[in-house]
C-alpha cells in the first residue's frame, strides 16, 4: 500500500495526484516526438478537470505554465507559448513606491489641496470663483463629517485663507445639512405598532370571555335553558 507520507510534493493539488504522476511518465519518455504528443494529452485533460480555466483568458497559456510547473521546468517539449524559468517563477516584484503626502489639514485630505492648487492656476475669474464655492463646500461637508457640531462660515473661510494664503474667497453660503442623532424608538415603528395591536387583540379576547360567562351564568339563572328574547 501507498501512503501520501511516502509519496513526492504535490505541486498543484487542483489537477490531483494522477496528474503529476503522468507528467512525471512524461518525464521518463526518450522519444522526443512521443513526448511532444503525450504532452499534449496531458494538456486536454487538464483542461477537462479544471473547466472554470476556460473563462480565462489565455487559459491554455495557463495550463502549459502549470505543466512545466509540475515539470519543476525539467520537461522538454515544444511550447506555443514562451516557457518560463524557476528564476522568473521565484523573482519578487520591485516593492511599490508609497505616496507620502502630508496634508496641512488631515480631516480636509490631499486631493483638497490639490483641487486648491488647480483653482489658484484658473485665470478665468468666474471659474476660479466657482472653484473657491465648490472647495468651501467641500470644506463644510468634510467638517461635518468629522464632527457633531454645526460650523460657522467664519471657520471655512479662516482655513481657506490659510490654505490659500488669501487668495480664494468664497461667495455663497455653503448650506450642508446638520448632524442630527437618531432618536430612540424611532427606528423600529412596525414592532410597536404589533405591540399595540396585539394589546387590543388581547383586550378584546378578555371582553369575549367575560360576555362568555355571562351568558353562562344566564343559563344556569333560567334552568340550564338558553332564553331567547
Amino acid at each position: 500500500m501507498e501512503y501520501n507520507t511516502g509519496r513526492n510534493h504535490l505541486v498543484i493539488r487542483e489537477y490531483g495526484r494522477h496528474i503529476q504522476k503522468m507528467v512525471d511518465h512524461v518525464l521518463t519518455i526518450e522519444d522526443r516526438e512521443r513526448r511532444q504528443k503525450q504532452a499534449g494529452v496531458v494538456i486536454e485533460l487538464m483542461g477537462i478537470l479544471n473547466p472554470h480555466l476556460k473563462n480565462v483568458e489565455d487559459f491554455r497559456h495557463k495550463l502549459w505554465d502549470h505543466l512545466f510547473l509540475i515539470s519543476d521546468f525539467k520537461l522538454d517539449v515544444d511550447s506555443p507559448y514562451p516557457i518560463p524559468t524557476k528564476e522568473k517563477l521565484m523573482a519578487k516584484p520591485a516593492p511599490l513606491p508609497y505616496p507620502r503626502r502630508y496634508p496641512k489639514y488631515a480631516h480636509l485630505g490631499k486631493n483638497l489641496e490639490l483641487v486648491i492648487d488647480k483653482a489658484l492656476k484658473e485665470e478665468n475669474p468666474e471659474k476660479r470663483q466657482g472653484f473657491a464655492n465648490a472647495i468651501a463646500y467641500y470644506m463644510k461637508l468634510a467638517y461635518n463629517n468629522w464632527h457633531k457640531d454645526t460650523v460657522h462660515d467664519d471657520a471655512i473661510q479662516s482655513e481657506l485663507t490659510s490654505l490659500t494664503k488669501g487668495q480664494l474667497e468664497f461667495t455663497n453660503t455653503p448650506y450642508v445639512k446638520a448632524y442630527r442623532p437618531q432618536q430612540e424608538g424611532w427606528g423600529d415603528r412596525g414592532g410597536y405598532g404589533r405591540q399595540q395591536q396585539r394589546g387590543k387583540f388581547q383586550q378584546r379576547g378578555g371582553g369575549n370571555s367575560g360576555n362568555g360567562g355571562g351568558q353562562r351564568n344566564d343559563r344556569n339563572r333560567h334552568g340550564g335553558k338558553k332564553r331567547f328574547k
